[in-house]
């Protein structure tokens, strides 16, 4: 049963394993969760809830056994949750504004993208209007116009507030957005530029932009070839770095190291690749992106997790940037393409390392945080429909609704560090069929 007394207290950081008292952020409430055995110096709490099975009790599960869907009185409960988070949210405004990012990682366009993401669920044209207005103020407002990537850059709130508009029926305002995303192509297409390949700082959070743009707004704004010519030049440059090292792949790329997870690394590319793989050629698919699968399998632990950066032996991240939950859905995608049994099997290894050791000492967020690593279960679940695994998502958005010591995140508002992250997830466990993490699935 979902606990839904809270009690205020302190906020404490937990240091060297010992649980000291900071300074709390103004108006967000913490709770401390009074257990203190089950901390220790892992990074996750101990699995507390009872998995999913043939005989399980009707009242240990939030799943209706005769519908295969969420009961409705566990979603009413998650409807008032949200509504109070985003009371919180509201009211601590000056807090969140006050920050000199407008990003949709962890600024104030994130926000923006949670406030869009409940007007659509909910019906609720005020925050759709609210959204376009702080995205507005991101647009007007971002400082270095030539960030290129959907989640750290300029792109995000332009490709956003674009498409938002667009269904708005503000038509000729969203084209001249796409028209200033398209002009970043000349610098993405450089091969003499620094630009990164990976999804936070790199091409790949380019090519999403463009795919979400195609996605979201018809007739396609986004001309083909553009997008061949991105995905063309990621291809080649993951081929050239791969060739300078002692890998067997097709396929690796470098940020002073070989990141191997969602946000920077290799996975991360493969799986936008792989939302376009309309664009893809039948040599791309087969010769470039199926070796690197293949690769990544091959460098799993023996727990079925993966390592951070190429060569770690620490078996210790489970988050979407870093370890098993990032994988989860590129594996779904990957058997999806491939009809290959064995990439479905790795994600379904993936979603039990994440069951064990996925509710994180770190919080609620969906970078390295609990509703983030609940996505892998939604995913599961999306491509499996074993119930199982919505069975699991729910016990995750439980587990957000309760009160657990945990660290205070840089951004506590920000869409992928903070309260407006969990508040996105706990939306999408309303349609759990039709949930998607938000700027990295299509």
């Amino acid at each position: 049963m979902v606990r839904l007394c809270f009690r205020a207290v302190h906020t404490y950081k937990i240091n060297s394993g010992k649980a000291k008292p900071v300074q709390r952020i103004s108006g967000i409430k913490r709770f401390i969760h009074l257990n203190y055995t089950k901390m220790g110096s892992s990074r996750h709490y101990a699995m507390e809830y009872e998995d999913f099975h043939s005989n399980i009790n009707e009242s240990s599960t939030d799943v209706n056994l005769d519908t295969g869907e969420l009961k409705e009185s566990f979603k009413e409960i998650l409807r008032t949750r949200i509504e109070k988070l985003l009371t919180n949210l509201e009211e601590e405004e000056n807090h969140w504004m006050k920050y000199d990012d407008y990003s949709i990682y962890t600024g104030t366009a994130g926000i923006a993208f949670m406030f869009y993401q409940y007007g659509k669920c909910f019906n609720k044209p005020d925050y759709i209007d609210r959204a376009m207005k702080l995205l507005k103020r991101c647009v007007d407002k971002y400082k270095n116009k030539r960030d290129i990537t959907f989640l750290t850059g300029t792109v995000g709130p332009l490709a956003l507030n674009a498409v938002i508009l667009y269904s708005q029926g503000h038509h000729e305002e969203a084209h001249k957005m796409i028209s200033e995303i398209k002009s970043l192509s000349s610098i993405v297409l450089n091969e003499n530029s620094p630009i990164l390949d990976e999804l936070l700082y790199g091409r790949a959070g380019y090519l999403y932009a463009l795919l979400f743009l195609n996605a979201n707004i018809s007739p396609l704004p986004i001309q083909d070839e553009v997008i061949k010519q991105v995905i063309a030049l990621m291809i080649k440059s993951g081929n050239m770095y791969a060739a300078t090292t002692k890998y067997n792949t097709s396929l690796m790329y470098t940020n002073n190291t070989s990141y191997l997870g969602a946000a920077h690394g290799l996975a991360g590319i493969l799986y936008i690749l792989l939302q376009a793989r309309q664009y893809l050629t039948e040599s791309q698919l087969e010769k470039d992106i199926k070796p690197a699968l293949k690769f990544l399998q091959h460098v799993r632990y023996p727990s079925g997790n993966f390592p951070s950066i190429m060569g770690s032996s620490s078996d210790q991240l489970v988050h979407w940037c870093h370890g098993a939950p990032g994988m989860t859905m590129l594996f779904c995608l990957a058997h999806k393409v491939y009809q290959d049994e064995n990439f479905l099997e790795t994600a379904i290894q993936c979603g039990d390392v994440v069951w064990s050791r996925g509710l994180l000492r770190k919080g609620n967020g969906i970078c390295h945080g609990v509703a983030g690593n609940a996505y892998t279960f939604l995913c599961l679940f999306q491509v499996t429909k074993d119930l199982k695994y919505l069975h699991r998502a729910s016990k995750f958005a439980q587990w957000c609704l309760s009160p657990h010591l945990e660290r205070i995140p840089d951004r506590p508002h920000s869409l992928f560090e903070g309260l407006s992250g969990t508040i996105y997830f706990l939306i999408d466990m309303q349609h759990p069929l039709s949930a998607k993490f938000p700027a990295y699935t299509i």
